[in-house]
C-alpha cells in the first residue's frame, strides 16, 4: 500500500483489513478515535514501535509529560516537527516497514 492509498482510506468507515494494527492505529487517530488509537498503543507496551505510538498519542492529547516518558522508552528523538509531520512519518515508516 502506497501513502497516497492510506490517506485515501481514511473516508471509510474501518481501516483496510490488510494493513498493520499499528497502521490501524493511525488511522484511528486520523479518523478522531484517539482512544481506539491509544489502546493499539497500549496493547504491546515494551515494543518500540508500540512505545513510540503510545509517544506520539500522547503529544496529541497534549500531555508532552507522558510523551516524553514515552518517546525514552521508545528510545526515539522527542519530535520537533507538527503533529501531522509526525503522523506522516509514522505512517510512511510502517508502510516502509511491510
Amino acid at each position: 500500500m502506497t501513502y497516497e492509498q492510506f490517506t485515501e482510506s481514511l473516508t471509510q468507515s474501518s481501516p483496510p483489513d490488510h494493513i498493520s494494527v499499528l497502521l490501524q492505529a493511525l488511522w484511528y487517530d486520523a479518523n478522531g478515535d484517539w482512544e481506539a488509537a491509544h489502546n493499539i498503543a497500549q496493547s504491546s507496551e515494551g515494543t518500540r514501535a508500540y512505545d513510540h505510538l503510545h509517544a506520539y498519542l500522547h503529544r496529541v492529547e497534549g500531555d508532552t509529560w507522558n510523551a516524553g516518558y514515552w518517546y525514552r522508552r521508545a528510545g526515539a528523538e522527542v519530535f520537533k516537527g507538527s503533529l501531522k509531520e509526525e503522523w506522516q512519518t509514522l505512517v510512511q515508516s510502517l508502510l516502509k516497514n511491510t
